[in-house]
């Protein structure tokens, strides 16, 4: 039995036929479909304009440029090969490790390059001009890019650097970032030139400081939202875009040694706060007591607490330093040969006379 519709009641009450019936439901069904179908087609056609792949060797080294190369490959790219540093000693016993980028490229079938320098190692060169990459994707590589090289891809090499340039060109743009006391930072795509992170900017993408943050912490974050922007450049070279020059005053972030990353107790306890989770995980902060080296976790600022000299210690919850404005809440403590600990936990164990200080830089 077919009955009508509420539009055919309101029209009259007249009873359509069961073929007209059928014919204008199965028409709309039709339509449905037709209009879906459009709809993906010209999805996937967007998507094939959009995603035009680039012939691509990859230059990279540590975890942070690992997320990049994942996305590259992910989003259909050609990776030919990639350039990452030899394997390096670590660990008590000194044993060769390969870089995480070697590792991964080494998982995905892909070639792998580990040159010492590439201004000396001609084998290194002539096989980046057989590989003939239409670009170089870039990210916390180690090794300078001499001139001759970055003729080579049309597309030039395209340096994923984690700062909004031209803030912090450098080797350490995270670790200042946090140092300097920044709310925002981000990462940049641009071109290698001869200038150190010179280069005109392809894009960037911002993220917000934690208010706790350490240079670790930060730089995960900014491994894969940076990684995005990489591809999204990608996908934009493929289509013509061409970078703008980069504009405004450049500040530099040097690399950070481990005598940077001693805790200077006579700063303010802010400054110290900011220094420590810059400098965390590495090289890590540290101090001396009685000439003897201890690492030390993040240190949070205690403005409040105005009673300690720079450097004396108070046990206690929390446990404190004194610093020369303020003091600073320790956490995590590491005496020379032992493993990391609460600063609690180490204070009970050394039984410290009163009024015990941490060395002062020189001493």
């Amino acid at each position: 039995m077919v009955h009508a519709s509420r539009a055919d009641r309101e029209r009259g009450g007249r009873l359509a036929s069961p073929g007209c019936l059928l014919q204008r439901r199965y028409g709309r069904v039709l339509f449905r479909r037709e209009r879906a179908r459009r709809h993906v087609v010209e999805a996937v056609a967007l998507r094939v304009a959009y995603t035009e792949r680039v012939r691509i060797l990859f230059a990279g080294t540590p975890q942070a440029s690992v997320p990049s190369l994942q996305r590259l490959l992910d989003a259909g790219h050609d990776v030919l090969a990639v350039l990452t540093r030899a394997p390096a000693p670590a660990g008590r016993r000194r044993k060769l490790v390969r870089s995480a980028v070697h590792e991964e490229a080494d998982a995905r079938g892909i070639p792998v390059y580990t040159p010492t320098s590439l201004k000396k190692d001609e084998d290194v060169r002539r096989a980046i001009e057989e590989l003939a990459p239409e670009a170089v994707a870039v990210v916390a590589y180690g090794l300078l890019i001499p001139p001759a090289l970055l003729e080579i891809p049309r597309f030039g090499w395209i340096n994923l650097h984690f700062s909004l340039l031209p803030q912090w060109r450098g080797a350490a743009p995270v670790q200042y970032a946090i140092a300097a006391g920044q709310e925002t930072t981000g990462a940049s795509t641009f071109r290698l030139e001869a200038g150190l992170d010179t280069g005109p900017v392809f894009g960037s993408v911002v993220e917000k400081v934690g208010e706790r943050e350490t240079a670790g912490e930060l730089l995960e974050r900014l491994s894969h939202s940076g990684a995005g922007l990489l591809v999204e450049t990608f996908e934009r070279l493929g289509r013509g875009a061409e970078p703008v020059p980069q504009s405004g005053e450049p500040s530099y972030a040097p690399s950070i040694s481990t005598a940077d990353a001693r805790v200077d107790w006579n700063l303010d306890a802010v400054t110290i706060d900011r220094r420590s989770r810059a400098h965390t995980p590495a090289p890590g902060p540290w101090t001396t007591l009685g000439g003897t080296r201890i690492k030390l976790g993040p240190l949070a600022a205690r403005p409040d607490v105005v009673d300690l000299q720079p450097g004396q210690i108070r046990p206690g919850k929390p446990p404190l330093a004194g610093t020369g404005a303020g003091a600073v809440k320790l956490s995590g403590v590491a005496p020379a040969g032992k493993k990391p600990m609460d600063a609690s936990a180490w204070l009970r164990g050394a039984r410290l006379a009163p009024e015990t200080r941490f060395d002062a830089e020189g001493e």
